[in-house]
């Protein structure tokens, strides 16, 4: 993705089956859970590197010490910073003598994260502050056991506002008005009332007080109390956390829209938003790895015993986010390196389209290295249809009677396509200069280019691109720099389709104004006189947004229905074209379409932001105050 988007957030759990010694004797450190952890995070630093957060349980801790225990932090390298933190510690609680590294029962009982459940977040901020106040883990304290909740989340809420008007009536006061918070206040406000239920069935059951607390902590029902927290949740999420009593769980949306996978085997179970880093982090097979089912709760008991059960009903359909396989998941999963390759194939035809069969006048590349998978699908791709046409040539030529070593020479060595690596990234902007001309101009160096592979005046440029969202970095850095090299021709290819509509479930992307292919709907609009086309939108969108049931249909579509898809690809060129580049080297912008998108990734339907065909209805009131926001001027976001 050549433009600047924000990640998604990551998650990690792991929570170990067996006592701290165990790990001692196998693994040579009883805090090999504790580092485990940090593999695991750091395998999904590419979720979000805002910040970091980790917390961790000890379990069967008698009264009157802690259990529980949360660290958190927003420095730039947040996770040395906690996890060095940490070592540290450790080694003062060594030299005091308080804890000996090769006795697990000092280290259990005097550091922190010396306990058998661990708890991950990597934290990508879409909105609101940055302090390390904002960052998860979010723990909700109770001196009743059962009533502590951790919890960390991937997640994004459409109906925040409705979720803590509903905490307002009920008598709660909520400070933020967070998505994290009311996910937490409401899981949390039911799990206090089942512990209440619970407490009262003990007293009438004459349980003794010193054993209400595990007596209730064993009753405790994650998946009824889920199931009625999450019973107005409208977005997409998968959560981990854990539980005074000593249960720890996973869950996902029930349209799947965010992704959790895990493992669970006789030494312990682990949770991650990706599953390549559960198959590098604990050496296991593809076939090890289960993904959290869309609507389930994987519930991992205080006494180890692993549970699956639904919280949510199943809506007969899933979405899938189609970004977390074009972009967002590390690419070395088996599964999304194929789909990109995939992805990177299917443009072959456009791209043929574009430049011409003439391979030997032709330099394919990409740019950023996201693209790199997609390349390489791309370009064998293209060795097929060189290899097809070569292989119709030499029959033809063989049943003509005219087959030559002239001719084998030619066909064989000449015309093949050439790939070379066009466009390397220098350097990670800094953006110390306040004023607008300085900041364009170091946009514009953050990539340079190889010289030396296309030949001036002569050869075609085609770079393959994941997705443009903006197109303010080809405009302003990208096409400059590829320009250089002076090609006949400038092809940017996009494995994802044109990104029309506002994202809400994950991605930073609410401001329909900031989308490229919506500006070159609207100035395709200015120029053919259609300017009352975008009142009318805004009248539909305002009623829409007035009814009490939200609608599900997507008013702002009339904006891309009178142009095919090519006209705004066109507009987009012409948009993102740098003036020194205007008039003297032809630029080209290529998207995919949706229906290759399905074809490359079947099992991940979801595509709201190329369709506008959003899987709740929070979607399509956010879709319809985004234009809202454009139409108005208002500088802000629409969820």
């Amino acid at each position: 993705m050549s433009d600047d988007i924000g990640h998604y957030c990551g998650i990690a759990l792991v929570r170990l089956k067996k006592p701290l010694a165990y790990y001692m004797e196998k693994y040579g450190s009883p805090l090999w859970g504790f580092n485990q952890l940090f593999l695991l995070m750091e395998k999904q630093h590419n979720r979000g590197q805002d910040g970091a957060g980790i917390g961790s349980m000890k379990l069967n801790m008698p009264p009157g010490e802690a259990f529980m225990f949360r660290e958190r932090s927003t420095s730039s390298k947040a996770l040395s910073k906690i996890f060095g933190g940490q070592q540290a510690i450790m080694d003062k609680l060594a030299d005091a003598g308080s804890v000996n590294p090769d006795v697990p029962e000092t280290i259990k009982h005097h550091f922190d994260y010396g306990g058998e459940i661990f708890l991950g977040h990597l934290r990508y901020g879409t909105s609101g502050a940055y302090g390390s106040t904002t960052c998860h883990p979010y723990f909700r304290k109770s001196n009743w056991p059962g009533k502590n909740l951790m919890v960390v989340g991937n997640f994004n809420l459409t109906n925040v506002d409705a979720l803590n008007t509903k905490l307002v009536e009920r008598g709660q006061h909520p400070v933020f008005d967070t998505d994290t918070q009311a996910i937490l206040e409401e899981a949390g406000y039911h799990l206090d009332a089942f512990n209440d239920m619970l407490s009262a069935d003990a007293k009438k059951a004459d349980i003794p007080g010193g054993e209400q607390a595990q007596w209730i902590g064993e009753r405790i029902n994650l998946p009824e109390i889920f199931r009625k927290a999450a019973m107005h949740w409208d977005g997409g999420y998968s959560l981990a956390g854990i539980v005074g009593n000593g249960d720890a769980f996973a869950l996902r949306d029930p349209l799947g829209i965010r992704p959790a996978y895990f493992i669970d085997d006789d030494e312990l179970v682990a949770v991650a938003s990706e599953r390549a880093p559960l198959m590098t982090v604990f050496d296991k097979e593809l076939e090890d790895v289960m993904e959290v089912q869309p609507g389930t709760i994987v519930v991992i008991r205080s006494s180890g015993k692993v549970t699956i059960d639904r919280y949510a009903e199943d809506p007969g359909r899933h979405a899938g986010c189609s970004f977390e396989r074009i972009y967002f998941s590390r690419g070395n999963d088996a599964d999304i390196y194929s789909e990109r390759k995939k992805l990177g194939a299917l443009l072959v035809p456009q791209v043929l389209k574009s430049v011409g069969k003439d391979f030997s006048k032709s330099v394919f590349s990409y740019v950023p290295n996201t693209a790199e998978s997609a390349y390489y699908g791309f370009m064998e791709q293209l060795r097929q249809v060189r290899r097809a046409e070569v292989k119709q040539r030499l029959m033809d030529a063989r049943k003509a009677q005219e087959l030559t070593d002239e001719l084998i020479n030619e066909l064989v060595m000449d015309n093949w396509p050439k790939g070379e690596k066009i466009a390397n990234k220098d350097i990670k902007l800094r953006t110390f200069i306040s004023q607008e001309a300085g900041r364009a101009q170091l946009v514009s160096h953050v990539y340079d280019i190889t010289y030396g592979v296309v030949r001036e005046e002569e050869d075609a440029l085609v770079c393959i691109d994941d997705s443009i969202v903006r197109g303010t970095t080809l405009k302003r850095s990208i096409l400059q720099i590829l320009g250089r090299s002076r090609p006949r021709k400038l092809v940017i290819a996009s494995t994802a389709p044109q990104i029309r509509y506002p994202d809400c479930y994950g991605i930073d992307m609410s401001e329909l104004g900031k989308f490229v292919a919506f500006e070159a709907a609207i100035a395709l609009i200015e120029e053919h006189g259609y300017e009352n086309l975008l009142a009318e939108i805004a009248a539909n969108c305002r009623e829409a947004l007035s009814e009490a049931q939200p609608t599900c249909v997507n008013h702002v579509k009339q904006v891309y229905e009178k142009f095919k898809a090519e006209e705004i690809s066109a507009k987009i060129a012409d948009l993102v074209c740098p003036d020194c580049l205007r008039g003297s080297i032809d630029v080209d912008v290529i998207y995919q379409n949706i229906e290759n998108l399905h074809k490359a990734l079947p099992d991940h339907t979801g595509d709201w932001y190329f369709t506008g065909n959003y899987p709740t209805p929070g979607g399509y009131r956010v879709v319809h105050k985004a234009f809202l926001n454009y139409y108005e001027k208002k500088d802000c976001r629409s969820y």
